[in-house]
């Protein structure tokens, strides 16, 4: 049992001491039930009637009905905890990916999505089978031994001897299927990172005519993930085979020396009665938990994954609340260099600029030279290697990044919609806004011809990511969002890109009307926006042209 899973979901420490207490009781029960059956048999055999028996019958019957009502509780108390550790650990996974963004800690889309969805639900089996059975494993064995060396000690000694063997062969197929589970985990990781990859970018291979090669390289990545599952349920299965041949074998041996002691008349029949019914219950839990090991391995292997993510040292975050105002302090950039781990040579290399108050800034430059990761680094979702970026006096790394980022309109290239109404999404940016204000804002962004000839205007529904709009139409939704924050810096990355001419035109009227009397600094490429900036800057030459 992982302890830092009771660090990170508070649920599990309620749970696991209900699984104690239920554990004990379970132990105690099962004593008795094995004492009452051999004293039930051995008084039958002995010619006592029905009548002399019905106590005994009668505590006997009570004794199963308790441990099938302990079985249900157990499950009753996993079932409802399982959900509640699952709730906490997605919900500090995803608060720890959020303020790690653009850190080298955040795992990558693909291993993102496998931890938060497969891999956090893998821990069902851990939480309703795995944990509950170590339990009983501990607890069930030791109460076990007591009772036959209380009673018989000669099969205590053997079961107390053989025992320990189990877990010792547990161990070592449990080593080798954690190898194996974590070698499967990653290859999951890898075929839905690719996959997302290639679904994101699947007109652009259509064009190239390469979409049919990825689908053979997906086919690869999938058949390696078959494989490698197989190999574990190899060893599941042929792990499960030799804990059974131990169990019986040790179970063999307590029963013939039971059986040459009561022939000698050295032990009578209601002791060996008890040995023998209560000896195989020493080993059952052991088997039991070994089984769902392996159905729990997938859900163990993704919590150490998860661990890494919540403890790995956290990105430095600034405190300062206060933040100058971007309408009247300058924004200034000195020797910023940003360097990304296995890159040779860094996105930013000592840039350094000034925005005064009011300029608009237009960065050009060749694809890859850092324009998006300037952005990136003033909006504090990347961290700069050297040099700094200030507003007025204040380092922004010392800010606290949501006061920061009230201050910020940003407009990524490619913005996300998400399924609901339009004016649900352009009211993302300001969640209290009237719909007088969502109106007047998507007015602003040149949204009334949308407004005024589709069936239902701001309170029709699209799909996840804007489907039934056009690129034009999410552009100025994704406009309308700024036009509704009112803030007064704006980061602009590529607004007129993926746009027809007439669609350029009318988004360039819109991000003019945006950025009037406002900081902005926009990245582009097209003449047309280019000419609206008061400065550009060349990031491949570092070189600013008035």
């Amino acid at each position: 049992m992982d302890s830092r899973l009771l660090r990170h979901a508070h649920a599990a420490r309620a749970y696991i001491a209900a699984c104690v207490g239920l554990g004990v009781v379970n132990g105690g029960l099962l004593i008795t039930q094995a004492w009452l059956i051999a004293l039930v048999v051995s008084k039958a055999f002995d010619g006592h009637g029905l009548s002399a028996l019905s106590d005994a019958l009668a505590a006997l019957l009570g004794v199963v009905v308790a441990r099938a009502i302990v079985a249900w509780g157990a499950e009753v108390v996993s079932g409802r905890s399982a959900p509640l550790v699952k709730s906490q650990l997605r919900s500090a996974l995803l608060a720890r990916l959020a303020t790690a963004s653009g850190a080298a800690s955040a795992p990558g889309v693909g291993a993102f999505a496998t931890l938060v969805g497969r891999g956090i639900d893998a821990l069902d089996a851990y939480y309703a089978l795995y944990l509950p059975q170590l339990l009983l494993a501990v607890i069930v064995p030791l109460a076990v031994v007591v009772a036959l060396l209380a009673t018989d000690w000669i099969s205590g000694v053997i079961v107390a001897v053989t025992l320990p063997l189990i877990p010792v062969f547990m161990a070592l197929v449990g080593a080798t299927t954690r190898d194996r589970t974590e070698a499967q985990t990653r290859i999951l990781e890898r075929l839905a990172g690719h996959f997302l990859d290639v679904t994101a970018g699947l007109p652009t291979l259509k064009v190239f005519g390469a979409a049919k090669r990825q689908t053979q390289v997906i086919a690869q990545v999938a058949d390696r993930h078959r494989v490698a599952t197989l190999a574990t349920l190899r060893i599941a299965f042929l792990s499960s085979l030799t804990l059974e041949l131990l169990s019986t074998i040790s179970v063999a041996m307590v029963a013939v020396a039971v059986g040459l002691r009561l022939l000698a008349g050295d032990l009578d029949l209601r002791t060996a009665l008890f040995v023998l019914v209560i000896a195989p219950e020493a080993y059952l839990p052991l088997r039991t938990l070994a089984a769902n090991y392996h159905a729990s391995a997938d859900g163990v292997s993704a919590a150490l994954r998860i661990f890494a993510v919540l403890e790995a040292p956290a990105p430095p975050r600034g405190r300062r609340l206060s933040v100058p105002d971007p309408s009247a302090a300058e924004l200034a950039v000195h020797e910023l260099t940003v360097s990304y781990p296995g890159r040779a040579t860094p996105a930013l290399d000592r840039v350094s600029l000034s925005i005064a108050p009011g300029e608009i800034v237009a960065l050009t430059g060749a694809s890859g030279c850092g324009k998006s990761t300037l952005l990136s680094v003033i909006l504090g979702f990347t961290q700069a290697t050297a040099g700094s970026v200030r507003i007025g006096d204040v380092d922004v790394a010392a800010l606290d990044p949501d006061a920061w980022r009230r201050q910020i309109g940003w407009l990524a290239q490619r913005p996300h919609l998400f399924a609901g109404s339009i004016a649900d999404n352009i009211r993302l940016a300001r969640p209290g806004a009237s719909d007088a204000e969502v109106l007047r804002a998507a007015t602003d962004a040149g949204l009334s011809d949308l407004v005024c000839h589709r069936r239902g205007g701001l309170d029709a529904a699209i799909g996840d990511g804007g489907s039934l709009l056009s690129a034009g139409e999410r552009q100025r939704v994704a406009l309308a969002r700024l036009f509704l924050r009112d803030a007064p810096l704006l980061l602009l990355d590529e607004p007129t890109a993926n746009l027809d001419g007439a669609t350029e035109d009318e988004v360039l009227d819109a991000v003019q009307r945006l950025m009037g009397g406002r900081t902005a600094v926009v990245v582009a490429h097209r003449p047309a926006l280019v000419a609206v900036a008061d400065t550009v800057v060349l990031l491949t030459q570092i070189a600013v042209m008035s």
